[in-house]
């Protein structure tokens, strides 16, 4: 099995942001290539997990990177990373409800349908990875993109697109200082959409669950620089936690409508409905922390701020 890792990309301070962005690109890519084989069945349901991830971090960095390389020039990768993600997005949801979802409340319930749900679960779970999953990531095009990838972060080909000065002279900034700016203009998006959220509005708090995710991936990537990052992080988790809950009910109910697409049994419709009803409670019951972990967040230390003087 492959490694399990939460190292960050040795970045240091004195390297170029481009320097750095290619090295953030190099570790997640060759992290994520080590679980590629897993990923081809749900024997070990890490598999896609860690691959996704390591995409979702991809893109990230692409977009934290923006003021540098341009939309325009890493367009293509992106509309790639979203294919992929897209094929390997269902086998992911079915892994985590038949894990998580279906795991964490079984025999809990006073249902009939369990059994039948979990069966349908499973036959589309298998389903999705020997029609999906197991052909994209043996696909030409998968391929073309991996090697055209490899390449373009490693021959640092942005360098020689046409950029405005602005955004040459940020390519060419130490890290220590342009990290120190992307943390500070991360951070401002998340307070600015958490300060007066309406948490009844679920398009609302899914742009701050994005928006947190950003600011947790950059603070993952420039890790190396600043001493407690880590507490910085921890400080987040709270936050991260409950509008996570609120995306895997939105998840779940996708993910039930099209399992149950093609069936009639009233037992399994009515435990599927038990289950939707249990999460719905549980996130109701987070939300009341709402406030308690916003505050942890804004007062937590900012390790880059002791830099800035």
């Amino acid at each position: 099995m492959p490694k399990k890792t939460k190292d960050p990309a040795p970045v240091t301070e004195q390297l170029t942001a481009s320097e750095a962005a290619a090295l953030i690109f190099q570790h997640h890519f060759e992290y994520l290539l080590s679980w590629e084989e897993t990923a081809k069945t749900w024997d070990d349901i890490e598999g896609v997990h860690q691959v996704r991830v390591s995409f979702r971090k991809i893109r990230s960095a692409l977009t934290l990177f923006r003021n540098a390389i341009p939309k325009a020039v890493s367009a293509p990768w992106n509309q790639e990373i979203r294919w992929i993600a897209g094929e390997m997005g269902m086998a992911r949801d079915l892994d985590v409800f038949i894990d998580e979802g279906l795991g964490s409340i079984q025999g809990k319930l006073p249902f009939q349908g369990e059994h039948k749900l979990v069966a349908l679960a499973r036959e589309a779970r298998a389903k999705t990875y020997l029609e999906q999953v197991r052909p994209m990531l043996e696909s030409e095009r998968y391929a073309n993109f991996k090697s055209g990838f490899q390449h373009w972060y490693q021959q640092r080909e942005w360098e020689s697109a046409d950029l405005k000065t602005k955004q040459q002279t940020n390519l060419q900034m130490k890290l220590g200082k342009y990290s120190r700016k992307l943390l500070d203009k991360q951070e401002r998006k998340v307070l600015a959409l958490g300060s007066h959220i309406d948490r009844n509005n679920a398009q609302e708090m899914h742009r701050l669950r994005i928006e947190c995710k950003k600011l947790r991936y950059a603070a993952d990537f420039f890790k190396p620089l600043y001493a407690g990052i880590g507490n910085f992080i921890d400080h987040m988790k709270g936050l991260q936690d409950i509008l996570g809950v609120m995306n895997d009910i939105s998840v779940m109910h996708h993910l039930l409508r099209a399992l149950l697409a093609d069936t009639n049994d009233h037992e399994t419709l009515e435990y599927a409905g038990a289950i939707v009803g249990w999460r719905t409670c549980e996130f109701y019951h987070q939300l009341d922390y709402f406030d308690r972990y916003w505050d942890e967040f804004t007062e937590a230390t900012h390790p880059w701020w002791k830099k800035n003087g």
